[in-house]
């Protein structure tokens, strides 16, 4: 006798378990860029702290800086908790192409300097993600 295999069964499973993976993988991928950030912005030339508070995921524009957050995190585990964010800030003043970002990386609440966002007129930080 002659066993035949059933090869729509491994499909069947093969579909599921890509269906299981891609669905949990964007449920908990975004599921922390869900929120709000809170960012302080010093103007160097007129001495002038602005903090702005904004949705993770959002563009915003101050002055000619546009700033984008992808993600914000809280550590857990300390008892003096870190916040990490990545950021993209684009100067809007800036024609030339050779730099798209400004800024394009990981910022860390409690040492900016491991990160430094470099500009001449405007100084960024995190201040808290909610």
């Amino acid at each position: 006798m002659k066993k035949i295999k059933n090869i729509n069964l491994g499909k069947n499973k093969f579909f599921f378990f890509t269906f299981l993976l891609i669905f949990f993988t964007n449920h908990y991928s975004f599921s922390n860029s869900i929120g709000l950030i809170k960012l302080k912005i010093l103007d160097k030339v007129s001495s002038k702290n602005t903090e702005l508070e904004f949705k993770i995921g959002d563009t915003v524009n101050y002055k000619n800086l546009q700033i984008k957050v992808l993600k914000c995190k809280n550590s857990e585990f300390d008892d003096d908790p870190e916040i990490t964010a990545y950021l993209q800030v684009v100067d809007t003043n800036k024609l030339s192409n050779d730099e798209v970002f400004v800024f394009n990386g990981w910022s860390f609440a409690s040492s900016p300097s491991i990160n430094p966002f470099d500009h001449p007129v405007y100084d960024l930080w995190i201040i808290e993600c909610l």
